[in-house]
């Protein structure tokens, strides 16, 4: 937020791989395991996804990075970043193969 200088606005945050993403929630290790999961449930590891028949096998990461998202917008008052009293911006690697960044984009005054 320094380095920006921005006082009003937004800060875009996106995870710019498709087996990456980002999420706002609670940082409290109960509610992180459960998310975990949650989207390990609904997304397992290795069963046989189509996508494994290119030669690849993170069939999972892709589809929990749908659950997940892949960015997110956090406003920005007085200088700072305006989350709840208890949110926190976490970023989630579903697949660990590459090298991944995140975009952040300023936008405001």
């Amino acid at each position: 937020m320094k380095e920006t200088g921005l006082r009003e606005g937004f800060i875009l945050v996106s995870a710019m791989h498709i087996t990456a993403g980002v999420f706002v929630n609670d940082w409290e290790d109960g509610l992180l395991q459960d998310i975990d999961q949650w989207v390990e449930k609904m997304a397992p590891m290795n069963p046989n996804y189509k996508h494994h028949n290119t030669g690849e096998d993170n069939g999972d990461a892709h589809l929990k990075r749908l659950l997940i998202h892949h960015q997110v917008m956090v406003p920005v008052t007085d200088g700072k970043l305006d989350l709840g009293p208890w949110e926190q911006i976490f970023y989630a690697e579903f697949d660990g193969q590459r090298r991944k960044r995140l975009v952040l984009k300023a936008l405001g005054i």
